[in-house]
């Protein structure tokens, strides 16, 4: 069910976009050579707790995952672009590693992303990440009232594919309200001009995610993380957005 939200209720949302961009700042500040990623987990879990927030991840058991997730922060690195279960690895020089957050702040939900490189950058990588970040921009100035979802998967396609990059459109966007996916699913390619309309009231999770030199995924041994399936890096961008009278509003800006 698609669920439209009033701008009461899009305001009462921005504490949780707020939240969501802190953690993912401090968490990419910890990002450092040697530093585990169950401690980027704990950091996150303690700013939770801190917060009074909820996980929307900890407990998370959909139809793709083996088993509950089990921690609050996807660490996703180098192959690994999205659900990038924490696990017991320290982070090396000129890892690309993407974070994915989501939480609930008072009843709402906000979702976000970003990638980066941990030490020294590789320029394939800067590429690839700085595509992702366009696409998002894109994205969001195609999220208009009055357009249709179709149109912010075009977007998303045109950056990429201007970048000489194939599309994977298993996982993509969705919908955000009192729980962190609902509908509808914003696939990352699309033909504009088709899809669900965008009306005032809809908050949705735009989210772009590109693999070096394929489209092609596979589910790890641990149930979760999902790598591309030539050993290709991958990078992931995400906001949370409302899409209002005057625009799209990003709620989970930094």
């Amino acid at each position: 069910m698609i669920e439209l939200r009033t701008p009461a209720e899009i305001e009462q949302m921005r504490p949780a976009g707020r939240f969501v961009a802190e953690v993912l700042a401090e968490t990419a500040a910890a990002a450092k050579v040697g530093v585990n990623l169950l401690e980027l987990d704990r950091i996150a879990h303690d700013l939770i707790r801190r917060r009074g927030a909820e996980s929307c991840y900890i407990d998370y058991h959909p139809s793709f995952g083996a088993s509950p997730f089990g921690k609050v922060i996807c660490t996703s690195v180098n192959d690994a672009v999205l659900h990038g279960l924490p696990h017991d690895y320290r982070l090396r020089d000129s890892d690309l590693l993407s974070l994915d957050f989501a939480a609930s702040v008072d009843g709402w939900v906000a979702d976000s992303a970003v990638s980066l490189v941990v030490g020294t950058a590789r320029d394939e990588d800067v590429r690839l990440i700085d595509t992702t970040r366009r696409a998002l921009t894109a994205g969001i100035a195609a999220a208009q009232p009055g357009g249709r979802v179709g149109d912010i998967s075009a977007a998303i396609a045109a950056v990429a594919h201007a970048e000489g990059y194939s599309v994977n459109t298993q996982f993509g966007g969705h919908g955000v309200g009192r729980t962190m996916h609902g509908d509808p699913h914003i696939p990352n390619d699309g033909r504009a001009g088709r899809g669900f309309p965008l009306r005032p009231g809809l908050v949705v999770a735009i989210e772009p995610w590109f693999l070096e030199t394929t489209d092609r995924i596979f589910t790890d041994p641990d149930g979760w993380t999902l790598r591309s399936a030539d050993g290709s890096r991958g990078a992931h961008s995400e906001h949370t957005v409302a899409i209002t009278e005057d625009g799209p509003l990003v709620l989970s800006a930094p």
